[in-house]
């Protein structure tokens, strides 16, 4: 999240005490990956997702233990060798292993994430298994460090939904991929708007609850970044907590997998 943006779209929220609810989370997510969590951790969450069990052999274990996504994508992201790719709010990694694993040695990925110990342990992971073609970067996704046209592919998992500004997050991917690059994700958004309480609630929001958009909101605020959304598919996708379990039956808090192009 970047400090400087101080609203969503209609509520206010303090972005500054959302970013350092966000990072102790996933800090503790990083360093006590079985700790008890609003959501599910771990090789189990990335298998049901979909990820291959023969995919998830080849990648550092301790970047698997720490996967908190909330989707599978990789099946419509279509990586082929030597392209390069970026991972919006990387955390310990799987996500960019996965991709670094798909494009190969000619290929190159970035992860980018807000929190130290997540890069820490990424970074940790990536020397270990030697993974040369693979980057990580500290930065905030609505403002992100890579220069125009640079990467095919932009991914992320279950991270836009925290971001204060959606719209400056797509626009920040619209500016970064090449012409014809591709949007994959996986994010928790919601069937019916939520409540101006929920939404200005930074607990709710740093849970992947109080910064869920409407579908359809999340879909024109790509289609307005210059980007066309080819598919969107629900996952089966749960949460753990009381509270996110109440949510996501009130309002229609999911989780969807998408595929835009940039025009």
């Amino acid at each position: 999240m970047d400090v400087r943006t101080t609203t969503t779209a209609t509520t206010p929220i303090d972005t500054a005490e959302l970013e350092a609810k966000v990072t102790a989370m996933y800090q503790a997510v990083a360093e006590h990956p079985a700790g008890d969590y609003h959501f599910e951790l771990g090789r189990g969450l990335a298998e049901r997702l979909g990820y291959p069990a023969s995919v998830l052999d080849q990648i550092p274990a301790g970047a698997v233990e720490s996967f908190a996504g909330v989707g599978y994508f990789f099946d419509l992201a279509g990586l082929r060798a030597g392209e390069a790719v970026v991972d919006l709010g990387s955390g310990s990694g799987m996500d960019v292993f996965v991709a670094a694993f798909t494009v190969g040695p000619t290929g190159h990925v970035t992860g980018i994430d807000i929190t130290p110990a997540q890069l820490a342990k990424a970074e940790r992971l990536r020397a270990a298994a030697g993974f040369g073609h693979v980057t990580f970067a500290h930065g905030h996704i609505e403002a992100l460090p890579l220069p125009d046209a640079s990467v095919d592919a932009v991914i992320s998992n279950g991270v836009i939904n925290l971001a204060a500004d959606k719209r400056r997050v797509f626009t920040e991917a619209a500016r970064v991929l090449r012409p014809g690059g591709r949007l994959v994700l996986a994010d928790i958004v919601t069937d019916e708007r939520l409540t101006p309480q929920i939404a200005a609630n930074t607990d709710l929001w740093a849970s992947c609850i109080g910064g869920a958009t409407h579908t359809d909101a999340y879909q024109q605020a790509i289609a307005g970044a210059g980007l066309e959304v080819v598919t969107m598919r629900r996952n089966d996708y749960r949460f753990l907590s009381e509270q996110a379990r109440a949510a996501s039956e009130r309002f229609g808090v999911h989780s969807a997998s998408l595929l835009a192009h940039k025009r």
